[in-house]
């Protein structure tokens, strides 16, 4: 029989002792570990804030630097300006992180890459970011391991004719994240080794030690941890303004405050950066229209609640495109910050503290401010705006003269959402326009209406040549000197179903503003020239027929090609045809004009310019722009027997074209002595009812079968 074996007191104490510290082992290794995971939550969280603050930061910059350049290049690459386009995108690779510029056309063909010698030029993008970029509908980023690829669209009139992308690096990004993130993990290693010593040093003092030990762990290792991992994703919400974390420790725990809190406020700094960005118009430095927009909704959302008014300018430059066009984009920009300055002075003085002005748009802008007379004073302001829009420039050394046309509207009398009031502004602003340019115009039911009945319009418009609702009257022309009919101007006229004829200057107006100018012009240039190859008169001479082209039409650049295979369908002998151009037409690029009106000469087609003296240029544009006729202004024919001016006006004009060799044919003679006048004065040719009212195409085909 074996004894029990006896431990005594001493066995006891130390068996005790050693279950205390297995115990205190066993609690402090699961307070290391929790203090442990707690640093690596720590971390992980910074890494994840600073890494999508990092990659926000760099998509935000990415987009303002795509739209940028897309909103610059859209002229030149419409143009095809290679010389602006590779300045604007070098402009755009010299900024930081930029790896590359892609500038293409809207089939995916490369354009410009910044480069000098563009060996990709026309080839298309093969890249595996091409597609979504080709097919994106708006600004538009894409993420790779080391780039960011933001694209933008490029539009005119609704049209995509290409886009731009530029390609930033994220090296730069992720360098600043592993320098930022340093400091952070040699401390959590440093806190990682102190709670190990402390550990071995609260084993040797036992469990009072381990308890104070414990204690001291929890107020100064794990309560700081725990708060920066709050904080961290304080700062991961966006919530900056409830950081706040502060040491005067001088251990590494209180480093690690301290870098942490220098962190914080690196973030929010860059967050703030950010913002400014977003929220500023960079040319101007006004608010921008996303800045506006919450603007004016917490606007609203006071003003429901107090029952207060306010007033919506929308504020458009009339003409701002012959600024761009004459002077050059640079100059457009500085019209702008001038302006900019004037329009924000007047709100200042007029609109009280509380107005807010941003720029909307390219020569866009829009004011909200708060008055007792609402109506009153937003008719004075906006009387202000427009003087201080019409005071004269200065630019390259050179007076400028600008008009504004401004649209009010009403709160909360004519709407009360954001939405609504910026689209009753906008309908505001374009009556403005449509009542002259250059005055104001408030908001009211009626004009909702009238754009209704444009869209509606502008929908039937769309077909109607189809549908056989359109077709062509010719207005005869004759040769004064001996009165013998010589050719016909057509003229389009639509017969509606249901809203019976309409008028063209309100028809010819709505397909001008929508784009289908381009289109219904093209069926009347090939209708003219199927009839008037049937057309045959005695003589040698044979008769020719008059075709207006429209300003867009010019401007699309493929008129010499539209005009040849209308030539080749019909069989019409180039010398049968006469493109009847205003001088408008040719103001906007009188380069780009002049070139293909000379290539069209040159296939044997006769260039007129239509409502000659109208214009800006008058007959200084007999010397630059190759035309073979000009056609005086009916304005001017009708006052010739009552108005000297009018009169000798005619005759010099007269005199002028023909020392040029230049036709010239009268519009709108309505009377024998009108015709007589201008026979005597050497005018060429005439039309007007007083000589042929328009005919259809049989009609005028017989009169000149029957001419003698």
């Amino acid at each position: 029989m074996r004894l029990p074996v006896r431990l005594g007191l001493r066995g006891e104490l130390l068996l005790l002792l050693v279950g205390v510290l297995a115990v205190l082992v066993g609690l402090f290794a699961a307070l290391w570990w929790h203090g442990k995971r707690g640093s690596e939550e720590a971390r992980r969280l910074s890494a994840d804030a600073m890494r999508e603050l990092a990659r926000e930061g760099l998509l935000s910059r990415g987009q303002a630097l795509s739209s940028h350049l897309a909103d610059a290049a859209t002229n030149p690459l419409y143009y095809l300006d290679l010389a602006k386009l590779g300045e604007l995108a070098q402009t755009t690779l010299r900024q930081p992180d930029v790896v590359y510029v892609i500038i293409h056309d809207a089939e995916g063909r490369v354009v410009h890459d910044g480069s000098g010698d563009i060996p990709a030029f026309g080839q298309p993008m093969s890249d595996p970011m091409a597609y979504e970029a080709l097919n994106a509908q708006g600004v538009h980023g894409q993420w790779s391991d080391k780039l960011l690829d933001v694209s933008s669209p490029i539009r005119i009139g609704g049209q995509r004719i290409g886009g731009v992308r530029v390609g930033l690096s994220r090296e730069n990004a992720n360098r600043r994240e592993a320098e930022v993130l340093a400091p952070l993990d040699r401390s959590l290693g440093e806190n990682a080794r102190e709670h190990l010593a402390w550990l071995l040093a609260l084993l040797a003092a036992m469990a009072v030690v381990a308890a104070g030990t414990l204690v001291l762990l929890q107020r100064r290792i794990v309560s700081p941890i725990r708060e920066l991992a709050e904080a961290a994703v304080r700062i991961e919400q966006g919530r900056y303004h409830e950081v706040d974390v502060r040491s005067d420790r001088q251990d590494e725990i209180g480093e690690l405050v301290r870098a942490f809190a220098r962190m914080s406020e690196a973030v929010a700094r860059h967050d703030r950066d950010i913002r400014r960005m977003a929220y500023t118009d960079s040319l101007t430095g006004l608010s921008n229209r996303l800045a506006f927009r919450e603007a004016l909704d917490e606007r609203l959302l006071t003003l429901q609640a107090s029952s207060g008014e306010l007033a919506l300018l929308f504020v458009d430059l009339d003409d701002f495109k012959r600024v761009n066009d004459t002077l050059g984009h640079e100059a457009g920009d500085e019209v702008l910050s001038q302006l900019s300055v004037r329009i924000r002075l007047a709100v200042e003085r007029l609109g009280g503290p509380g107005a807010e002005i941003a720029r909307f748009g390219g020569d866009e802008f829009i004011v909200l401010f708060m008055a007792d007379d609402i109506r009153a004073a937003s008719g004075r302001l906006a009387e202000a705006l427009i003087d201080e829009v019409q005071r004269p420039l200065v630019l390259q050394g050179r007076q400028v003269f600008l008009g504004a046309s401004v649209g009010i509207t009403l709160f909360p009398f004519d709407a009360t959402g954001a939405g609504q009031l910026l689209k009753n502004a906008d309908i505001a602003m374009y009556q403005a326009k449509v009542a002259g340019k250059g005055c104001y115009r408030f908001y009211s039911k009626a004009m909702d209406q009238a754009v209704e009945r444009r869209v509606q319009l502008e929908e039937e418009l769309r077909g109607a040549w189809d549908r056989g609702e359109m077709s062509l009257l010719y207005q005869p022309i004759f040769r004064l000197a001996d009165n013998r009919l010589m050719g016909a101007e057509a003229l389009c006229r639509w017969n509606h179903p249901r809203l019976g004829v309409v008028p063209p200057s309100v028809f010819i107006e709505v397909a001008e503003q929508s784009g289908l100018i381009e289109s219904l012009g093209r069926h009347v240039l090939v209708r003219a020239c199927q009839d008037a190859a049937g057309w045959r008169q005695p003589g040698d001479e044979a008769p020719f027929v008059s075709v207006n082209i429209s300003p867009r039409q010019l401007r699309s650049g493929d008129l010499p090609d539209v005009v040849a295979s209308a030539m080749r369908g019909s069989g019409l002998e180039p010398a049968q045809l006469h493109l009847e151009l205003t001088e408008t037409a040719v103001l906007g690029d009188e380069v780009q004009a002049s070139a293909l009106l000379s290539r069209l000469r040159a296939t044997g087609v006769k260039i007129w310019l239509d409502d000659f003296g109208t214009g800006f240029s008058g007959l200084s544009h007999l010397r630059r722009v190759p035309v073979d006729g000009v056609k005086i202004d009916r304005s001017f024919v009708a006052d010739v027997l009552r108005d000297p001016d009018d009169l000798a006006l005619t005759s010099a004009i007269i005199a002028m074209a023909h020392s040029l060799g230049i036709t010239v044919v009268a519009e709108g003679i309505e009377a024998e002595g009108q015709f007589a006048v201008l026979r005597e004065r050497g005018c060429d040719q005439g039309q007007g009812f007083w000589l042929g009212r328009p005919m259809a195409a049989t009609e005028i085909g017989a009169a000149f079968t029957a001419e003698r």
